[in-house]
């Protein structure tokens, strides 16, 4: 078997398509279009899974809904191929779970799922470490020379969408941040507007009693302010 027949065309332009970025990219959106390529692009697959594992925690997205079950029931179990893989930094395989020797409650479970072979391949993705799983329902689906090539082209394209949609939530978390921060400006202003008016000080003065009374309170001058403003509104109104 070639080195090469894992990676089919339409796996390889669905592989690139995941560092595009839109306005709903997450990590849940990544490791769900890595795993429907997988499922459909990959010969012999019958469907995929993907462990996101940062900072001691796990994100598990599948190509379908038995697969996720079958990963976090692994975890459970302590043993398996995800965790093989994920522990050796190696890939990790089983061709046939009837005949497995290593890991017989991982077989059990799989074949409760369906699950004849799997193909595990972990992509270091600092900070974070992906596991990729692969599953048939037919024994010794998945070549070790095409698992070689496959691993490679994994690391290669998710390594950079995730690098990207890293890139992108920090942008948009700053955005958010900022956004943040000129509306609590917003309402500190109308708030000093408020205190100038009625007791007829300066701006300066205005702030200084804002700040004086957040900290006797211990309330953020922000969070002071907009009360200080929603008050007004109300009494304004009535």
């Amino acid at each position: 078997m070639e080195s090469t027949a894992m990676i089919t065309p339409g796996l390889a332009r669905d592989l690139v398509t995941l560092g595009r970025l839109g306005e709903d990219t997450s990590t849940e959106s990544v490791l769900r279009g890595l795993t429907t390529a997988l499922a459909g692009g990959v010969p012999g697959c019958s469907g995929a899974s993907a462990e996101h594992w940062r900072d001691h925690r796990v994100q598990v997205s599948g190509s379908h809904s038995e697969l996720i079950m079958l990963v976090e029931g692994e975890r459970e179990l302590g043993e398996g191929p995800s965790i093989e893989a994920r522990n050796s930094g190696g890939r990790a395989s089983v061709t046939d779970v009837l005949s497995d020797s290593r890991w017989p409650r991982y077989d059990v479970l799989a074949t409760r799922w369906g699950v004849r072979s799997a193909l595990l391949v972990p992509i270091d993705v600092a900070p974070a470490v992906l596991v990729v799983g692969l599953y048939s329902v037919r024994p010794g689906a998945f070549s070790p020379q095409g698992a070689h090539s496959l691993a490679d082209m994994l690391t290669e394209h998710v390594g950079v969408a995730m690098a990207n949609m890293w890139e992108f939530e920090e942008v948009r978390t700053d955005a958010a941040q900022l956004q943040q921060a000129l509306a609590g400006r917003s309402v500190i202003d109308q708030a000093k507007g408020i205190i100038m008016q009625t007791s007829g000080c300066t701006a300066e003065a205005a702030f200084e009693e804002l700040r004086r009374i957040s900290q006797h309170h211990q309330v953020k001058v922000a969070d002071l302010a907009r009360l200080l403003v929603d008050e007004h509104q109300r009494k304004s109104r009535h």
